[in-house]
């Protein structure tokens, strides 16, 4: 597992993070949790003045598939299957994203990841203006197998 605050610094610096004005506020050391904040710049607004769609999805795109990745383990393969981002009103200021996996979904995952099919889940995030007024709803599609061992 990697270290989660050294990660989290990591992606502050990363270019398209960077870029977008996306900072990673928080990754828990077990990375079941991580909160992420977008400031509203010239850079990131569309041409009403609202936030770019594509950089509140940008906010959201790696968090459940790494969060998953580094709970389950290399006895896993884990990829983004799917996406859908759903805007619910104008997203002005600040906004912010809250990511939360439970020991509960990741039991689920193992238990019908076991057969070696491949197991598609969803996971639900929601960015929020600075009064807690949902501006979007993002919804990941999760697909994972088991690795096959070889002998």
């Amino acid at each position: 597992m990697i270290n989660a605050n050294l990660l989290r610094r990591g992606m502050n610096i990363w270019p398209p993070f960077l870029g977008a004005g996306i900072t990673v506020e928080k990754i828990s050391k077990d990375f079941r949790h991580a909160t992420v904040r977008l400031k509203h710049g010239i850079l990131n607004r569309n041409i009403v003045g609202v936030h770019f769609g594509g950089s509140l999805f940008a906010m959201t795109d790696p968090f459940f598939m790494m969060m998953v990745s580094q709970n389950l383990g290399k006895g896993y393969i884990i990829w983004d299957q799917a996406a859908k981002i759903e805007f619910l009103k104008p997203g002005k200021g600040k906004v912010h994203a809250t990511f939360e996996i439970t020991q509960d979904q990741l039991d689920e995952i193992i238990h019908a990841a076991d057969s070696g099919d491949k197991v598609l889940r969803d996971f639900v995030a929601e960015i929020k203006d600075h009064e807690d007024d949902v501006v979007a709803r993002i919804t990941k599609t999760l697909y994972i197998r088991k690795k096959i061992k070889k002998s």
